[in-house]
Order: C-alpha cells, then sequence, then structure tokens
C-alpha cells in the first residue's frame, strides 16, 4: 500500500498559479493543467504528500525580478495553494529552438531532481528537450510516466498538408532573416520528432487518449504500459451549451491557421463551393494571423505560407469572407464557438485537439478531417461529420481534400434535424470523455499503480 507520494510535474511551461504568486505574466496555453493541478490539491484522500512543478522560463523574464538563482535553475520557491505547499522550479531552456538538443539540460535536471528528490516524475508533453532529458537524467523507466500530447515525429510527415511545391520551396524575407521557411520549419519538426521517440522509449510508462497515440507509442516502446487517460478541459467549457439560435448565420470557427499542419489553406479553398449555396459564409479564424499588410513591418514579417494564404484570398475573391481573431483567452474562445455555425478542424494531423473537445463540450456542429486520433474523440455521422483529410499513404490534392471539407460543411447545415442529433450525441460523448473526476481518479490509479512498483 502506497502512503505518500512525492511528485515531479515537468511542464513546458510556468502555470498561472506560480506567475500569480511571482506577479509574471503567464502564457493561457495548456490551462487545462492548471484545472488538474486544482483536483490535485483539492482532494485530500490522494496521499500526494508533496507535489513539485518544474518549467522553462527564460532569463528576460525575470531581469530585475531579483529571482535569479543560478545558471541553471534560475528560480525556486514554494506557495501556497488551496491550503497546500507546492514547490516550483524554473529552469533555464531556449524554447524558442525546440529542435537543438543542449546536453546541458541534462546537468540541469539532475540538480533539479537533487533539490526535489521525487518518488516519480511525470512528464507532460513530448515537445520540447527537457523531456529527453530529464528521462536520462532520472533514468528509473518504472517511476517516469509520459502524458503524450501531439506527436512531433508524425507531425514532420504531415507537414506540408498538400501545399503546392513552389510554396514548400519559397523563401520570404522574414524566413531566411529567421532561418524558417516551410521546409525549414518541417526539418524542425524531424528533429524534435527523434528526441522525442527516444524520450518514449526511455520510459515505463505512457498516457494516452487516442488509437493514434496508442499504436504509435506501442510502436516506438513496445516494453511501456500504455495507460489511457483523457484530459479534463479548461473549466469555461462545461457551464453553457450552443444555441443555433444565437449563432450567426454561416459562421466557421477554425480555432488555429498560422502554420501549414493547421490546414486553413483547405477551409480557403472549400470556401467557393459553400458560398454557392451560403453565401453569408465567414471563415473566423483565432490565433496569429499570417496576412497582415497594413505596414512595410508588417509586409516584412510575412511567412512563405502567409504569403500562399495572401494569394488564395486574393484568387478566390475572400477579402471580406475570412477574419483573423487573433489570440482569444478561454472566456473569448467560449464566446465565439457560441457564435459560430460551425466548428472546423482542418488539419493534415491531430492526435486529440482541445479545441475540438471544446466545441463538442458545448454541444456545436462540428466537422473534422478523419486524420491522426480525431475518430476517437468524434464519430462519424453520430456526434458530427469526418471527412477524408489528408493522408502520406494515399495521398489527394489539396483541392480535393477542400472539396471533401466543403461537402461535409454543406452536409452538416443541410440537415437540420440530423444537426440537432449530432449537437446533443457530440456533447454526451464529451461531457465523458472530458469528465475531469474519472480522468482525475485514472490518473490516481496509474500514480499508486507506479509507485507500488519497487524502483530497479
Amino acid at each position: 500500500m502506497v502512503m505518500s507520494m512525492k511528485i515531479l510535474w515537468l511542464c513546458n511551461m510556468m502555470l498561472p498559479v506560480v506567475g500569480v504568486h511571482l506577479g509574471l505574466e503567464t502564457s493561457p496555453k495548456e490551462g487545462w493543467l492548471s484545472g488538474l493541478l486544482s483536483q490535485v490539491l483539492a482532494d485530500d484522500q490522494n496521499r500526494i504528500e508533496q507535489l513539485a512543478l518544474a518549467f522553462p522560463v527564460s532569463r528576460e523574464l525575470l531581469t530585475g525580478e531579483g529571482l535569479v538563482k543560478g545558471e541553471t535553475i534560475i528560480l525556486q520557491g514554494t506557495l501556497e495553494c488551496l491550503g497546500k505547499k507546492v514547490e516550483y522550479y524554473g529552469f533555464y531552456e531556449d524554447t524558442a529552438r525546440p529542435e537543438d538538443y543542449d546536453e546541458a539540460l541534462e546537468g540541469t535536471m539532475k540538480e533539479l531532481l537533487d533539490s526535489c528528490a521525487p518518488d516519480m516524475v511525470h512528464i507532460f508533453g513530448t515537445e520540447y528537450p527537457h523531456t529527453l532529458a530529464m528521462t536520462r537524467a532520472y533514468n528509473k523507466p518504472e517511476r517516469t510516466l509520459i502524458g503524450v500530447q501531439g506527436l512531433c515525429s508524425l507531425c514532420a510527415d504531415a507537414y506540408f498538408a498538400s501545399l503546392p511545391e513552389d510554396v514548400i520551396g519559397s523563401k520570404t524575407f522574414r524566413d531566411i532573416l529567421k532561418r524558417d521557411s516551410i521546409l525549414q520549419q518541417q526539418e524542425k519538426f524531424r528533429r524534435r520528432g527523434e528526441n522525442e521517440r527516444e524520450a518514449i522509449k526511455n520510459v515505463g510508462h505512457i498516457t494516452g487518449r487516442t488509437h493514434w497515440d496508442a499504436y504509435w507509442t506501442e510502436k516506438w516502446n513496445p516494453k511501456a504500459t500504455y495507460h489511457k487517460m483523457n484530459e479534463t478541459l479548461r473549466g469555461d467549457f462545461y457551464t453553457e451549451r450552443w444555441d443555433g439560435q444565437q449563432a450567426r448565420p454561416g459562421a466557421i470557427f477554425v480555432s488555429q491557421g498560422d502554420y501549414p499542419l493547421k490546414g486553413l489553406h483547405y477551409m480557403l479553398l472549400a470556401m467557393p463551393e459553400i458560398l454557392g449555396k451560403y453565401p453569408e459564409a465567414k471563415v473566423y479564424v483565432a490565433g496569429n494571423s499570417l496576412i497582415k499588410n497594413h505596414t512595410l513591418k508588417d509586409k516584412l514579417k510575412t511567412s512563405g505560407y502567409g504569403r500562399y494564404l495572401k494569394k488564395l484570398i486574393k484568387q478566390l475573391d475572400l477579402q471580406d469572407k475570412v477574419v483573423f481573431m487573433g489570440r482569444l483567452s478561454a472566456q473569448q474562445m467560449k464566446e465565439q464557438y457560441l457564435h459560430s455555425s460551425a466548428y472546423v478542424c482542418c488539419s493534415s494531423v491531430e492526435n486529440s485537439p482541445n479545441s475540438l473537445g471544446e466545441a463538442m463540450l458545448l454541444g456545436m456542429p462540428c466537422v473534422a478531417a478523419d486524420v491522426g486520433g480525431i475518430s476517437s474523440l468524434l464519430q462519424d455521422g453520430v456526434d458530427g461529420i469526418l471527412y477524408r483529410g489528408f493522408s502520406a499513404e494515399h495521398p489527394l490534392t489539396a483541392e480535393q481534400i477542400a472539396g471533401n471539407l466543403a461537402k461535409a460543411i454543406l452536409q452538416l447545415w443541410g440537415d437540420s434535424a440530423a444537426l440537432v442529433g449530432y449537437c446533443e450525441n457530440a456533447r454526451n460523448h464529451a461531457k465523458l470523455t472530458h469528465d475531469g473526476r474519472a480522468n482525475f481518479e485514472k490518473l490516481m490509479e496509474i500514480y499508486r499503480a507506479m509507485l507500488e512498483t519497487p524502483p530497479q
């Protein structure tokens, strides 16, 4: 019987609870992790004696804050949250270049482990070098758990997303200056994927959520124990419900579109066919805009993919049909879902996008490419509509994929009775998938099973 646990969480970024404690601004990304932290701290039965958070920070972020502790562990301290003590460690890592592995990180992780002395390490995500560094430094596979989010290796394979050859090979001034052309972006994902696969080989336990991540992680490490554990979403999305009467007619919401993998070009290519039936249709895109063209600075910052999107918008006469909304908070995202007539995931590959989970949880009409692990979240013809998207094995042209997407949206909007059923089913399915209590109990079950195994 496990009496207590000392657990270290290795995260990709500083959680807001630490940022608030230090008076620093933090990113709203991975908000689900804050929800999980709250659950862990609020539960008095879980026997977690000590929880520590470790995350990368930049030295620039802390300039003048008086928080620098050393050259590698930049900050360290304890905060109180929900009446519990939480240790935190910020370490230096160049997260702007995650494709570059720095062996010095292994020394940083050893220093961190000496300070924290955990019984086990839970690593959230495989996208950054600190994941591989931690698996090497800790070197206790039976006490190391990696939670798979995306899979960089597979992102590299799907990165070009049916783009024309001349676009793939193009470079803008910005791309040359930043060494960040479309080809170079794909190579960065490939290099990150090499580190990712080695990290997965180094651990004894993996959590995932889809048939797709289960298949690939087992292929890379057949000796590891795979635990299926769904994610709990941000709290904002559990409290309201989509109502078609409140939605803007023809409003299509895409949660991201700032690099080829997210497939915004498929959505643009699909628009003429959709507009033929629904002339009021518009695409609303959250996140960074790649098509700003107001100033010389905007033009100089345009990427190769951004230039291609601008060209498509002009060629297809979509100037008044595409709205880039910038970065949105959780509340703003929710408002956009609730006021849209369809959510679309048009990526060339995804594992289990939280944006699709959020849309389903709100009970809104959903269309998604049947790629990666998407079908583990949304059942075609039951919760919404899946369409045939990108496939390296059975390739389609961008125009063919866009045609499939257009037909899916027209089918969705063309049968109001079916749409009502989709929305109801999507919401019920997502409430099970993203059940916070069930997911938390599964995590505690995994922790207990790991800690009851004697360390080797």
